[in-house]
This record gives C-alpha cells, sequence and structure tokens, in this order.
C-alpha cells in the first residue's frame, strides 16, 4: 500500500530515448516539424470539408472526424513527448498519465472502427448505389459515428480502470515518451495477467473485427468491379477506394505490431519506433493521402485557394 501511495503521489517520469541522449535534440525537432505540419494539414482537411458544398458526402463525413481523431490523438501525446526531448526526462502526474493514456486508447480504437465504417460506406456506393443514399443518410452516418466513439470510450475506460488498479511500487520510470499501456505494464510489480487478457481480447475484437469488415466490404468491391464491362469505370471505381486503402495498411500495420504480438516478443525500443509511427506519421500522412490522391478534394483545394485570392468575384 505504501508503494502504491508514493506513486500515486509522486507520479511518473517519462525517459524517452534518454538512453540515447544524441537522439533527444534531433527526435525535437522532427516530432515539432511534424506536428506542425500533421495539425496544418488535418485542420486545412476538416476546413475543406466543412465549407465546400460538393464535399457534403458521407465518405468526408466519415474523413472529418478521422481527421479530428489524427488531431486529437497526437496533441494528447506529442506536446509533452517534446517536453521529454528538450529536457531528457518529464515528470507525469498520476491522474495525467492515466488520462493521457485513456485518451490515446480510445483514438485509436475510435479509428479502427471508423476505418471499417469507411469500408463499408465504399461498400455501400460501389455494391448498392441504389439503397446508398439510404443506407448511408446523414442520421445513419451520425448513429454509426456516435456509436464508434461510445465504443471507444467505454472499451478505453475499461483499460484504464484495470491498469489503475496495478501497483507499481517505488517504480516510476516509464521507458517511453507517453503513458501508452504496454509500457505502464511493464512498470508494474503487480500480476498483469488479466491486463494483458483483456488487451490481447480487446485487439482481436477491435483491429481484427473492423480489418474483417474491411477485408469483406473490399472483396464485394472487388467482385462487383470485376463484373463491368467497361475499364474506364473499373478504373474510375477503384480509384475512390486507393485512399481508404492506404490509409488502413498505413493504420493497421503498426498497431498490429505493437497490439498482437506477446510483448515479451518485441523490446521496448521496438515499441516506441512503432509508438512514433502512429503518433506522429500517420497523423501527418492521412491527410496527404486524401489530399494527394482525390481528385474532389484537390478540386475543393483550389476553389478554396480561389475564394482567398478573389474574395469578390462570384
Amino acid at each position: 500500500m505504501d508503494g502504491e501511495n508514493f506513486t500515486a503521489l509522486s507520479g511518473f517520469i517519462l525517459l524517452g530515448f534518454s538512453d540515447v541522449p544524441e537522439l533527444q535534440t534531433p527526435m525535437f525537432i522532427i516530432f515539432l516539424s511534424l506536428y506542425a505540419l500533421l495539425v496544418m494539414g488535418n485542420l486545412l482537411l476538416m476546413l475543406l470539408i466543412n465549407t465546400d458544398p460538393q464535399l457534403y458526402k458521407p465518405m468526408y463525413f466519415f474523413l472529418t472526424h478521422l481527421s479530428f481523431m489524427d488531431l486529437c490523438l497526437s496533441s494528447a501525446v506529442i506536446p509533452k513527448a517534446l517536453e521529454i526531448f528538450l529536457f531528457e526526462t518529464s515528470n507525469i502526474s498520476f491522474v495525467g498519465c492515466f488520462a493521457q493514456m485513456h485518451v490515446f486508447l480510445m483514438l485509436v480504437i475510435c479509428e479502427c472502427f471508423l476505418l471499417g465504417m469507411m469500408a463499408y460506406d465504399r461498400y455501400a456506393a460501389v455494391c448498392q448505389p441504389l439503397r446508398y443514399a439510404a443506407l448511408m443518410s446523414r442520421t445513419h452516418c451520425y448513429k454509426m459515428t456516435m456509436l464508434v466513439y461510445a465504443t471507444g470510450f467505454i472499451t478505453s475506460l475499461v483499460h484504464t480502470v484495470l491498469a489503475g488498479r496495478l501497483a507499481f511500487c517505488q517504480a516510476r520510470s516509464i521507458n517511453h515518451f507517453f503513458c501508452e499501456l504496454p509500457a505502464l505494464l511493464h512498470l508494474s510489480c503487480s500480476s498483469t495477467r488479466p491486463n494483458h487478457i483483456l488487451q490481447v481480447c480487446s485487439a482481436e475484437f477491435n483491429i481484427v473485427g473492423s480489418i474483417v469488415v474491411i477485408l469483406t466490404s473490399y472483396a464485394c468491391i472487388l467482385y462487383t468491379v470485376l463484373r463491368m464491362p467497361s475499364a474506364g469505370r473499373r478504373l474510375k471505381v477503384f480509384s475512390t477506394c486507393t485512399s481508404h486503402l492506404a490509409a488502413v495498411t498505413i493504420f493497421y500495420v503498426p498497431g498490429l505490431v505493437t497490439y498482437m504480438l506477446p510483448s515479451k516478443a518485441r523490446p521496448q525500443d521496438e515499441e516506441k519506433l512503432v509508438s512514433i509511427f502512429y503518433t506522429a506519421v500517420t497523423p501527418l500522412l492521412n491527410p496527404l493521402v486524401y489530399s494527394l490522391r482525390n481528385r474532389e478534394v484537390k478540386g475543393a483545394l483550389r476553389r478554396l485557394w480561389g475564394r482567398s485570392l478573389f474574395p469578390h468575384v462570384p
């Protein structure tokens, strides 16, 4: 009990990459640059979607929430990480650590389900064109999005409450640049078996479940597209799916590496490198993927640029 009280009062110390001091300054510059770019990219994408009537479609409605989640996920982690890279270590309170872990987990889980819903949207558009307006009405989109946030919040809360019951004794130094669940479990001096079981079950339900939805949707899309007589039409349909497929790939690969492998099968340094990818790189790549590979988004960007240069031209 004394050890638990000690930890609760004094909090934790985030070590970041303190075992490699020469990385601190380069990591600070890299993270600051990535964060500035991803904030601008995601805010610009949300602005485009919410101001251009031609983007008032279900796919872009979900994309707005994807950008919002990416922005919040990075903002929950990177500012504190910058402090670590600047001063080599950083203190974080017990409550702050678990709040950061809860927000991060919630948003990761939400993105899993949101990417699945975006795949379903593509399935409905390609395979059920006559029913698309009914299947993906504004009301249905709002309900599905609320379900995504509720599922992420509740699942993350269960992880956080269960982790909060662990004893951390005198150990306070987290070998990571933020309070990620696996890093916190490494620190506990009590049994973490229930936490690991929940982590694996949750990963299978969230990640594998959403991947099944995505693969099933694209299998149906592929079957429908291959039956189209026109090669030009097939190419046009495929082009509407490439951005989403790219977003799925850059999100799921690091997540599978981090959460599906047993904790003993991967060193903590590898966990930190993978975490950099999906806390900074993925949120930056998503707006780039959707802006560079999507004609409608590029058209909206040109219209916004034109309005800013010639505000009085009708």
